[in-house]
């Protein structure tokens, strides 16, 4: 209940000041916020709006104000008449929305620039951009850590759903020499056969029950000593790959590790990488995963922000908002530059720009974040 107070106290603050500052000052930077206020997603627009409001504290210029209105869940009706609220306050520059999905609604607003956390496309698309992490940023840092570790045969693993003629679209521009697609199924039952199919198992299993009757029956201490050590292993050869990097997250990443270790991969000699990952602490608990690597935000910056976010809202953030805090440092930074922000060039940066979730570049109206590469190991997660 007090939360719900302070979301509609804050909102109520918000759109009083916008107002105030609106007659007394005509250099006023205005940015919308789409958010679902309402229906399913109600707790990420609130989390939203918190975001901003903790990016203002620390701008700490009051010439800009937030307008924010409620974009609902899946409603179209809505969504419009929320746009149409902002842009009769004089807002040019909107935050959202958060679905790809309702791109297509947007982009009849010529004359405004949406500011999206989606990570679909990283290209300029009319008048919106997307500042979410995209797989064309995770992949390129892991193919620079990949090639660094001199790992030559990668394996990527990709699920077979909605998604994967997009993320194979993704992948034909990998800059990776020699690597192979494999799919399987989100189904674990299924899964792990394929998995056990990809590894070559049942080869490598009987590959071991060869060699140990090579010494069964032989009294020589060497040949007891080889079959005490063949006797220690579930099957003998290596895998014909040296590197894989698992397209997923959540329960399904999870049974595709469980899978690759059930089939005895070497993770001494086999590199195991990911991607889509906000330091999930649950991984820690995949005991049967010494080490996996994935490139992510900025760490540090991140538990920062998560710690003064629940310092003032006693609750901790979604992940996606850490974005919507970047996105109000990076239009004010163009407002700043630029003395203005009614259009998409006023974007098209030269050079780096440094936020909370990494450093961002803008080349040919396409963002590229670079990341870090983190390791999950002994329940923590190091820089590498």
């Amino acid at each position: 209940m007090k939360n719900k107070f302070l979301i509609i106290l804050t909102y109520i603050l918000i759109f009083f000041n916008s107002n105030l500052l609106c007659n007394e000052n005509k250099n006023i930077l205005k940015v919308g916020l789409l958010a679902p206020f309402s229906g399913e997603y109600k707790e990420l627009g609130d989390s939203l709006l918190y975001s901003l409001q903790l990016a203002l504290s620390e701008i700490n210029d009051e010439a800009v104000q937030i307008i924010p209105r409620d974009s609902g869940s899946d409603d179209k009706e809505k969504l419009n008449i929320a746009i149409q609220e902002i842009k009769s306050q004089g807002a040019s520059v909107v935050i959202g929305p958060i679905n790809n999905e309702d791109f297509k609604e947007v982009k009849k607003y010529s004359d405004m620039v949406f500011i999206s956390p989606s990570n679909k496309n990283p290209e300029f698309q009319n008048n919106i951009i997307s500042i979410g992490i995209s797989l064309e940023s995770q992949m390129s840092s892991l193919t620079k850590f990949i090639k660094k570790r001199k790992k030559e045969k990668t394996v990527i693993l990709i699920p077979k759903n909605q998604y994967t003629e997009f993320i194979e679209s993704k992948l034909s521009k990998l800059e990776l020499k020699k690597y192979k697609i494999f799919k399987y199924s989100s189904d674990p039952k299924i899964l792990t056969g394929e998995i056990e199919v990809l590894t070559n198992y049942s080869q490598r299993k009987r590959n071991l029950k060869n060699r140990k009757k090579l010494f069964e029956d032989k009294e020589d201490e060497q040949s007891k000593r080889q079959l005490e050590i063949l006797e220690q292993r579930y099957t003998l050869g290596d895998v014909n790959f040296d590197s894989v990097i698992i397209i997923d997250f959540g329960n399904s990443l999870k049974s595709v590790l469980t899978s690759l270790v059930f089939t005895d991969v070497d993770q001494e000699k086999v590199l195991f990488t990911t991607v889509n990952q906000w330091f999930d602490e649950s991984i820690f608990y995949e005991n049967t995963v010494k080490s996996l690597f994935y490139p992510s935000v900025n760490y540090k910056e991140f538990n920062k922000y998560k710690n003064n976010y629940y310092k003032i809202f006693k609750n901790f953030p979604s992940e996606i908002t850490i974005l919507a805090y970047d996105a109000i440092g990076l239009i004010y930074y163009a407002w700043k530059k630029n003395g203005k922000v009614d259009s998409i060039n006023d974007f098209s940066f030269k050079g780096k720009i440094k936020g909370k979730i990494g450093t961002f570049s803008f080349d040919d109206k396409k963002i590229k974040q670079s990341l870090s590469i983190y390791r999950a190991e002994n329940k923590k997660f190091t820089k590498f």
